[in-house]
């Protein structure tokens, strides 16, 4: 059995792997995360081999922590992929869409995939039927949208909100609302069709923590993983083991 942690912006996943199979999935916070881990450990004595992809912070002393409980490793630039990597500068490439990218491999052979991650950014990353990454896009996410409306003006609001009734807002509130979400869902539409025109039988993956929000408003045709990235993670341990 494998523990995969995914740090992320906001929080830290974990999940148990047996083979490809999810047994457990939780979310936790550093300062609770040696406690879910030793949890975690009581429930799966088996667990044999940890993978951490980290966007976040988590500090090097969890890190060690962790090898208490089993042997660690560290997806990284180094780490042995699955896939063709034609990324101009790889060293940059976050280890989260790394992760994206083997999971639509080894979900999706020999298919023009586009793996959407609708989280704190939104990531859009190509892997085609050859099994290349090509590489995507980088946009704000919903929050983050409405923190840089609320922190590059005087007098519009914070919020955080995912309430749209109507598509015309009238309030500052709704408007604000409105130009966010329906922003969104554009960018998105607007980005499968362009994949679309260029790439024939084009398989779309939506994953991250506001996918379920957004499939819900995507007219296109979609395949919904909440668990996608962590799948990616436990395909590359896999792989490195040896």
């Amino acid at each position: 059995m494998n523990l995969i942690i995914d740090v992320g912006n906001s929080f830290i996943k974990v999940a148990v792997f047996k083979a490809d199979k999810v047994v457990e999935v939780a979310q936790t916070t550093e300062s609770d995360f040696l406690k879910k881990i030793s949890n975690i450990f009581e429930n799966h004595p088996s667990i044999a081999k940890i993978m951490v992809s980290s966007v976040g912070k988590l500090s090097d002393a969890y890190i060690e922590g962790l090898s208490v409980f089993a042997p660690v490793l560290i997806l990284n630039k180094n780490s042995k992929l699955p896939f063709k990597n034609e990324y101009a500068t790889p060293n940059t490439l976050g280890v989260d869409r790394i992760a994206l990218v083997a999971a639509a491999f080894y979900a999706y052979p020999q298919k023009n995939c586009l793996v959407i991650d609708a989280g704190t950014c939104i990531t859009y990353d190509f892997l085609d039927e050859k099994g290349v990454y090509k590489g995507g896009a980088i946009s704000p996410g919903i929050r983050m949208r409405y923190k840089a409306m609320h922190a590059f003006t005087a007098k519009l609001p914070l919020i955080d909100s995912f309430g749209l009734e109507n598509f015309i807002g009238n309030s500052t509130e709704t408007c604000m609302i409105s130009g966010v979400i329906n922003g969104t869902v554009n960018e998105i539409e607007a980005t499968i069709l362009q994949y679309q025109r260029k790439f024939k039988d084009l398989t779309v993956i939506l994953t991250g923590g506001d996918s379920h929000f957004l499939s819900k408003r995507l007219k296109s045709s979609i395949f919904a993983h909440p668990n996608f990235l962590m799948e990616g993670v436990n395909y590359i341990l896999e792989l490195n083991k040896h």
